[in-house]
């Protein structure tokens, strides 16, 4: 999708990713800003129910990075990590019937109690920094703004002016809502969650992966914010704004782990379950081929005894990697195993 429009910077779709072929990247941004040159001022226009946290920080920062002019309007929407794009504008214009949404960071963690522990202390970290920004444009306290934030914000152009989230309203009406899952929202205004629901905006169609990033280092935020399950081995996971349910990530694990192709192979499914963003389909079929790859039973025959030696002897022939030794000569000699079996045969009629 083209951001740079005529000169300005056209923000609309999910914040991080391409969803209801909508969607823009920090990326896209970046790469925008320097096709326009650092000094030149620059229109940005939003419309917006939100995304991954760690692009709209990251477009956030390259916003007041930027030497030029930044203008901020908004169009319709300003939601979730789209507030936080927001906030980097020298100027914040509201058209009429446009609405700006404020909230904190949540998710779905698996894990160990510390792996829960650690989660939940990452995510406080997070909506710290998030209340910092927009205390730092409205002159609002930071941790009112967080108890606050435990909530979900919802603002006319009138009222984002009165609080300082925005520097002006004006007449012109706004653009429509850019499709988005207002559904995920808990306060969402209902004709917002009645359009998701008649145009089915929905993630469960869209989403592309498992479960949504956590607000972690590299944070992703769903509708709202929401994080990565946290595993056994949990690294700084990406918080995204709820992009998938719970339910959603719990039927994703029962489908991998009680799938016909997990038996007997309980500890791959597991790893595929919860340490990878496999989707349910890739995490069976990837059972399926380990059930094939099985050895066989022993004294069963090859179906093909003499192609079986053949891959054995080939597969002798490698070097073991790193050993620097260079591979052995093959030789042309082979076992005749279909002798054997045959003799073997023979003996147990006998």
């Amino acid at each position: 999708m083209t951001i740079l429009v005529d000169g300005e910077l056209v923000l609309y779709g999910f914040v991080g990713d391409n969803f209801w072929d909508e969607g823009f990247t920090a990326t896209d941004v970046i790469y925008a800003l320097a096709e326009v040159g650092r000094s030149a001022d620059i229109t940005v226009r939003i419309n917006s129910g939100g995304g991954y946290t760690d692009d709209g920080i990251a477009i956030y920062n390259a916003l007041v990075a930027h030497q030029g002019n930044v203008a901020v309007i908004v169009d319709a929407m300003a939601a979730s990590s789209a507030s936080l794009i927001a906030m980097a504008g020298d100027t914040i214009t509201m058209r009429a019937g446009s609405q700006m949404m404020i909230h904190g960071p949540s998710g779905v963690a698996y894990g160990k109690a510390k792996d829960l522990e650690s989660y939940a202390e990452s995510a406080r970290k997070v909506g710290r920094g998030m209340a910092e920004i927009y205390a730092e444009k409205s002159g609002e306290d930071v941790e009112d703004l967080l108890e606050e934030m435990e909530g979900e914000i919802w603002l006319t152009p009138d009222e984002a002016v009165e609080r300082g989230f925005a520097t002006d309203a004006v007449k012109a009406k706004s653009s429509s809502v850019t499709a988005f899952d207002f559904r995920q929202y808990a306060n969402a205004p209902e004709r917002l969650v009645a359009m998701a629901e008649k145009k089915d905006w929905t993630f469960k169609a869209k989403a592309q992966k498992a479960a949504s990033a956590a607000p972690t280092q590299a944070k992703k935020e769903k509708p709202k914010m929401a994080k990565q399950p946290a595993t056994a081995d949990p690294k700084p996971a990406a918080t995204t704004a709820e992009t998938v349910s719970a339910g959603d990530v719990k039927a994703r694990i029962k489908a991998i782990t009680e799938d016909d192709a997990a038996q007997g192979r309980e500890g791959l499914a597991k790893h595929l379950a919860f340490d990878t963003e496999m989707s349910a389909e890739d995490a069976i079929n990837t059972l399926k081929a380990a059930a094939g790859d099985a050895p066989s039973a022993a004294g069963d025959e090859p179906a093909d005894p003499k192609g079986y030696q053949a891959s054995r002897s080939a597969a002798a022939a490698l070097a073991q990697p790193g050993s620097g030794a260079a591979a052995p000569k093959k030789t042309t000699a082979t076992i005749d195993t279909g002798g054997i079996y045959a003799s073997r045969r023979a003996r147990k009629g006998a």
